[in-house]
């Protein structure tokens, strides 16, 4: 049996680097990762080490699959969704294989893949994380393509998501003042 490194710190490099590999100009998926740890952090200041793991890395390579490979509208956009989770969930395992052990990989991978939500507390807290990234680093471009209904909706969505601690945690999220006012009028 080969010795499995047990550092977090370690463990969270390994993702770091491979998220690192993002080609865009700011590797977009290693500022999501570090921004979601951030806030699971303060969500759920004693968070599992898998449930650090699966925030660091809920957008693996998601630069890999463009939403242009699937059709337009909701159903491509959500094909496009579950393609992105069972890949980032397969690349998760390979980076994270002889890092930590294998049930905390498969846990990681459980929750890159977002099983259990509506009843795994990490789960949730993992959605939070991600929804508050969204609109700490997305709400203000989305805002600039859509009209007010359309992003006064898609905001909805987004806290619909949220537990109530995650849509209280919103408040906290550095935004526009446009799009703070989008953001409370999506919430009354």
């Amino acid at each position: 049996m080969r010795h499995l490194k047990s550092s977090l710190t370690a463990a969270l490099g390994v993702i770091d680097q491979a998220n690192g590999a993002d080609p865009r100009p700011v590797p977009l998926a290693l500022a999501e990762g570090r921004l979601a740890h951030g806030w699971v952090l303060q969500l759920q200041p004693g968070a599992s080490e898998a449930l650090l793991l699966a925030a660091r890395a809920h957008h693996l390579g998601r630069w890999l699959i463009n939403r242009s490979e699937f059709p337009a509208g909701r159903a491509g956009y959500l094909r496009w969704r579950v393609a992105l989770r069972k890949r980032q969930s397969d690349q998760v395992g390979l980076v994270l294989d002889g890092e930590v052990d294998a049930a905390t990989v498969a846990r990681v991978q459980a929750l890159v893949r977002k099983e259990g939500l509506g009843g795994d507390a990490e789960a949730q807290v993992l959605e939070d994380a991600v929804c508050l990234v969204f609109l700490e680093t997305q709400a203000d471009a989305l805002a600039a393509r859509l009209d007010d209904d359309q992003m006064i909706n898609a905001v909805r969505k987004t806290l619909a998501k949220m537990s109530e601690a995650g849509r209280a945690m919103a408040a906290m999220v550095a935004m526009s003042d446009g799009a703070r006012d989008l953001l409370a009028r999506a919430s009354g």
